[in-house]
């Protein structure tokens, strides 16, 4: 598969606009769609889709609270905070399912992942969009199974030692079995779907900060400013439909963590109330899935706000260095050679921090303007 892969990069290479579909796979994510049923490209895929949110997100949770409280059991297998998690989890699902069904249908998976813009960037941009795909999936899985093992070893024991004080229907180890796998499916589904929706916001702002690094190349060659404006405003154009597009879901998502959490520590923080592993155990879980999505959220927000502040501040250097390049040029007391990064920046001055390891990518201290007399300081000027 990498051979094959490799193959298919290097016809890319020999024509800039061919976009191979084995490359930017999109395998994973339509199975993974599939998965949570958010196919929607017929009327009766889409009237399944809405079949299952409605039955995993809304009914199950609903039964299980009001059904399966279980007020009369022990202190072991009464579940205080059940209210809590269902609504929260629910809730959660809910605009994550209305977000994702709006946009497939809307844009189509292409086009909401900018696949069909890939055609004008390069083939180092498309082959880390590609990898950025695959590991996303692989991120769902990683943010999703460890807690889903939890909840099911929960249910398992909670069901198992409980057995003869939860209510039942009928037969006692069928009524279970069914309960307990419809319960663990709701959580499976409603916790996947949002962590999905927060790594495609991810993966698309990933998207932007690979073609953030590939942009900051132009300042280190001869380029016209009027592709580098063209290609800046490609890119700021994307930044605003990606800000418009999610805005009302990482608005949403932060209000009602911010809400959940709050609620949350009230509860366990009053005077009659005993936290302990059986009855908080789910209410933990519950907190840790969903601020695990809003910090995905958050972190690719801030790293690609990060990147584009880090341009501006590449532009601004290159315009400084290439003029004070120009000047010593136009003085007649400096030798009109290339200047070396030591007369660019002074001796003796450490500009990089011994403490902070991890530095901006972009951010080249020892940048030097190769073609410093190829664009004239008011084209600079304007650009910066």
């Amino acid at each position: 598969m990498e051979n094959e892969a490799q193959s298919l990069l290097s016809k890319s290479r020999a024509n800039p606009g061919y976009i191979s579909q084995d490359v930017l796979d999109l395998k994973s994510l339509r199975l993974c769609l599939n998965w949570v049923c958010l196919d929607q490209s017929s009327l009766w895929r889409a009237g399944l889709s809405w079949s299952i949110f409605f039955l995993l997100a809304v009914g199950v949770p609903i039964v299980s609270h009001f059904v399966l409280l279980c007020s009369n059991c022990d202190v072991k297998h009464q579940r205080p905070y059940d209210a809590l998690v269902q609504l929260s989890l629910s809730a959660f699902a809910a605009i994550s399912f209305i977000h994702l069904s709006y946009w497939s249908r809307k844009y189509g998976a292409r086009r909401f992942l900018f696949l069909d813009k890939l055609a004008d960037v390069s083939d180092k941009v498309r082959h880390g969009y590609s990898q950025e795909l695959q590991k996303s999936m692989k991120l769902l899985c990683i943010f999703v199974l460890p807690c889903f093992a939890a909840e099911s070893a929960y249910r398992i024991w909670w069901y198992a030692t409980g057995a003869g004080q939860i209510p039942y229907l009928g037969n006692l180890y069928i009524s279970y079995t069914i309960s307990c796998t419809l319960q663990l499916c709701s959580w499976l589904y409603r916790t996947s779907i949002f962590i999905l929706a927060s790594l495609l916001y991810q993966l698309t702002c990933h998207l932007q900060i690979l073609r953030l690094e590939d942009f900051a190349q132009f300042f280190q060659k001869e380029t016209e400013v009027s592709s580098i404006l063209a290609e800046h405003l490609k890119i700021r154009r994307t930044l605003r439909i990606i800000s418009h597009r999610f805005r009302r879901f990482i608005l949403l998502s932060l209000l009602l963590v911010t809400a959940s959490q709050f609620i949350a520590l009230l509860l366990t923080i009053r005077t009659s109330t005993t936290v302990n592993f059986y009855e908080a155990g789910e209410l933990a879980l519950c907190s840790i899935s969903l601020v695990i999505g809003l910090f995905i959220c958050l972190r690719s927000a801030t790293k690609i706000s990060h990147r584009a502040q880090s341009i501006t501040s590449l532009a601004a250097k290159w315009h400084v260095c290439a003029t004070i390049n120009s000047f010593d040029d136009a003085d007649g007391e400096t030798p009109t050679a290339q200047i070396v990064p030591s007369q660019i920046i002074p001796p003796g001055v450490d500009w990089e921090s011994d403490e902070e390891e991890d530095g901006d990518d972009l951010d080249n201290t020892k940048l030097v303007p190769i073609f410093a007399n190829t664009i004239s300081f008011q084209k600079r000027q304007a650009l910066g």
